[in-house]
């Protein structure tokens, strides 16, 4: 079953159970699929598809941070929870450890050491992980704290 067959089984699902707060992110994360569909005017393969609920994340993650500073508690909370259910669609993450130990191999391999060179690296560490769900700030973070500690 692929991750759209999912997803539409699931709408079913919420929809029997009356589950308004899942059939809601449900639809969003069907609608952003398809809305990439049409954009490359082609169906999406799997890779593509857990790139599409990861942007979603992303945009969850983003509201999480806006809401808290806004004071704003009732909305964090239905952003967390809906948060719960698309990260409940994706792969596991990559690592944070994972991560360092990419880090330290690309930096070797380039034979970097300036924080200028911060771009290349990152392409380095990001080419290593394709395919895989990798938060890029994460990346970029590490990045920096390796060449500059």
């Amino acid at each position: 079953m692929t991750i759209q067959e999912r997803i539409q089984e699931d709408i079913k699902e919420a929809m029997r159970l009356k589950d308004a707060l899942r059939l809601d992110v449900l639809r969003g994360m069907k609608t952003a699929i398809k809305n990439k569909e049409i954009e490359k005017i082609r169906i999406l393969e799997e890779t593509e598809v857990f790139q599409v609920l990861h942007t979603l994340v992303k945009q969850r993650k983003e509201s999480i941070d806006q809401f808290k500073k806004g004071g704003r508690a009732d909305l964090v909370s239905r952003e967390e929870d809906e948060l719960q259910i698309l990260e409940s669609y994706l792969p596991a993450a990559v690592s944070e450890e994972e991560i360092r130990k990419v880090i330290v191999e690309v930096i070797a391999e380039l034979q970097v050491t300036s924080p200028k060179d911060i771009g290349k690296v990152m392409k380095g560490v990001m080419g290593k992980f394709a395919g895989k769900i990798i938060d890029g700030k994460l990346v970029n973070e590490l990045a920096r704290a390796q060449l500059e500690g």
